[in-house]
């Protein structure tokens, strides 16, 4: 079905520079046009969820008009990155879609940009670079960075828009995004949307009286300013944002504005703003720019004209909605399908062995990040001290010197806003590979890790090419903070997928599988194997067997099941029951923890009728539970025996040696626990 036609006064959704200076009265009527649509329309959306044709919530821009429009009509829709907050409906419809499409996003009906698996103006439109925001505010700034990198770095001279309110500067994810585009020369400009109230907190509360946001830029070499767009000027704000813009593109510096605005609504529709005195309320009210502007209109002899605009788009609004409201409820169908992005084709690597001499698992990985780099050139790896010093770890060692520092970028310690930045990046087309010094502190990013890129392709469709390498586990005398196995933190998120080598080849063939995947991906590196042992790597043709169980014994008493640096101990304890119990047992490498392909273990169970699980992580909520949970399922009348989980203690990880040893599994511990449960 057609669409409805648009209006005549909506066929243009730019405003050129020249425009401002030369024909005041067509930009005004334009600005004015879109900034009417867009109250309207929250408005009729407001009236629309209070009849209960709109589920949920709903928020509202209306106050924010004056800043979005403009904005959104001198931005370069063709090649610049742009996040909306909640009240950013007027740029939505100036981005891209026709208003159709968005009042379908607000019905969440079948129709909807999101499939209905979103909600209210947690949208965008990733394939025109409008990403979608989330509620953790501020947390898809480093996004906008990352894309807007990512378009620089194909030659396009694109600017970045990231957006936050005045309770949203207080997030941390702002100082370290305003700090990593100041030190990474982004052409950013960050703009704080301050209406003075943070749901129901306003200003006084969130930071100390008389603060003045955009003086805040000096701390952070880049440009600062103020702008009022309360005050009608339109034509004025629009000149100075055009400045602003225009002034990035040419520099490629951040500038941070801060443009004072109303909310003529409370936070969203349930919000009654009893918190209120009504003089603050008459404030509020008399703040707002749009009527200001439209007296200021006819008194230039534009009344008539601004009327017939405004009765065309009210028609054209209910026509809108009449047909948003005809479309069907959405169907469950395929959402478990889009949780991960569609199998990505091979890569065509060379089929060349890294080296002819044995490697550790540590070399494995760094002959395979240069085959990256030199193979691929929208790679580039990421992550702090892995430059000069070449990594906590030396897996990075050499390659800044090879490759640069545009390719090889050493970070600020901003695991968050660095992590947001790699998944701008996938967006854009590049394919980051992020090095956290340790795993323990990539609980600093679980927001974007679990939050922004793990559900991404679910919520807009779009892929997120992206490895996390993860340096973990314990044994190395490293205490609670650089010690701790995070797979079941992380994996009990949708979206994420992972892979745990335990040798040299297994690392190399898991880094190129983790690459080509069109899903994030965490690569867990069990720091007491990057040295353990050594192994001649080959140019494996099938490397991506890694996302499958490997059997590295026969066995016919019990199956088990493992990965990480718990393969060498299982095979050693498989080993002296073989010799001393002469009961054989089956040892299999898991080797990728998501997705979770178990036939072959189910099969292996099926033929011994016993389980034993053995993982490093602790044991309560551990991934071994899982494990045992899946496999049960299917087999639980065909088991002879209780399913047996060995893992780590329910405790933080000791530091002293003779402590932490009693903590994870050891080989006496293990051959005792297995004995015991032979009976």
């Amino acid at each position: 079905m057609a669409l409805p036609a648009l209006p005549a006064s909506l066929a243009y959704r730019d405003l050129h520079p020249d425009e401002l200076l030369t024909n005041d009265s067509v930009a005004s009527l334009r600005i004015y046009t879109w900034m009417y649509l867009a109250r309207t329309v929250d408005n009729r959306i407001l009236e629309l969820f209070r009849q209960g044709l709109i589920r949920g919530t709903v928020t509202g821009g209306q106050g924010h008009e004056a800043l979005i429009v403009p904005l959104a009509l001198l931005a370069n829709k063709s090649q610049d990155v742009i996040s909306f907050t909640h009240r950013g409906l007027g740029g939505h419809l100036i981005w891209s879609g026709h208003l159709v499409e968005h009042l379908h996003q607000y019905c969440a009906n079948e129709k909807s940009p999101t499939k209905a698996r979103e909600g209210n103006v947690h949208h965008g439109d990733p394939a025109n670079r409008s990403l979608p925001m989330i509620s953790h505010l501020g947390a898809m700034l480093s996004n906008v960075l990352g894309l807007t990198d990512a378009q620089r770095r194909r030659g396009v001279g694109a600017v970045g828009f990231a957006l936050f309110g005045d309770g949203g500067s207080s997030t941390g994810d702002i100082h370290e995004c305003l700090n990593l585009a100041s030190l990474l020369s982004l052409p950013i400009v960050f703009i704080v949307e301050n209406n003075r109230y943070a749901y129901s907190t306003p200003i006084r509360e969130q930071f100390a009286a008389g603060t003045e946001l955009w003086k805040r830029a000096a701390a952070y070499q880049m440009e600062g300013l103020h702008l009022d767009a309360t005050s009608g000027d339109l034509v004025g704000i629009s000149k100075t944002l055009e400045q602003a813009i225009s002034k990035v593109r040419a520099t490629s510096r951040p500038v941070l504005i801060e443009a004072s605005v109303t909310r003529l609504r409370g936070h969203a529709a349930y919000d009654t703003c009893d918190y209120l005195t009504p003089t603050e309320n008459q404030t509020i009210q008399a703040a707002d720019a749009l009527p200001k502007f439209r007296a200021q209109l006819v008194h230039l002899g534009l009344e008539s004209r601004i009327e017939a605009i405004e009765r065309e788009l009210d028609a054209f609004i209910e026509v809108c909605i009449q047909e948003a409201l005809a479309a069907a409820r959405p169907q469950p169908k395929g959402m478990i399908d889009d949780v991960y992005a569609p199998p990505s084709e091979p890569l065509a690597w060379r089929p060349e062995s890294p080296s002819p001499a044995p490697l550790t698992q540590a070399q494995a990985l760094n002959v395979g990040l240069k085959k990256i780099l030199r193979e691929r050139p929208e790679s580039l790896i990421m992550g702090q001290d892995i430059g000069t010093y070449g990594g906590a770890f030396k897996v990075t060692e050499g390659l800044i010197q090879e490759f640069g520092r545009t390719r090889v970028l050493n970070t600020p310690l901003a695991e968050s806003a660095c992590t947001g930045y790699a998944t701008g990046l996938a967006l854009g087309g590049m394919r980051p590979i992020e090095e956290f010094q340790f795993a323990d502190f990539a609980t600093e990013a679980t927001t974007q890790i679990g939050l922004n890129a793990a559900t991404y392709h679910f919520r807009s469709g779009a892929s997120v090419p992206l490895v996390l390498r993860l340096p973990c586990g314990g044994g190395l005398t490293f205490g609670s903070f650089h010690s701790q196995e995070l797979e079941s933190l992380f994996l009990s998120v949708p979206g994420l997928k992972a892979l745990y080598p335990s040798t040299p080849q297994d690392a190399f063939d898991a880094l190129l599988a983790a690459y080509e995947d069109n899903n994030p991906v965490l690569l867990l590196e069990h720091k007491g194997l990057y040295r353990k042992k050594k192994q001649i790597i080959e140019w494996n043709p099938h490397y991506r067997g890694i996302w499958k169980p490997k059997q590295l014994t026969t066995g016919s008493y019990a199956t088990l099941v493992t990965y990480g640096e718990m393969t060498l101990l299982a095979q050693e304890a498989a080993s002296y029951f073989a010799t001393e119990y002469d009961r054989s047992i089956e040892v299999w490498d898991l080797r990728a923890l998501a997705p979770l392909l178990l036939d072959e273990i189910i099969a292996s169970v099926r033929r011994t009728h016993r389980l034993i699980v053995l993982h490093e992580g602790r044991r309560t909520h551990g991934f071994g539970a899982e494990l045992v949970a899946r496999v049960t399922e299917s087999l639980f009348f065909e088991l002879e025996a209780p399913p047996l989980r060995i893992a780590s203690l329910d405790m933080p990880v000791p530091f002293a040696p003779e402590l932490e040893s009693v903590f994870r599994p050891n080989l006496e511990s293990t051959i005792t626990r297995i004995a015991d449960w032979m009976g």
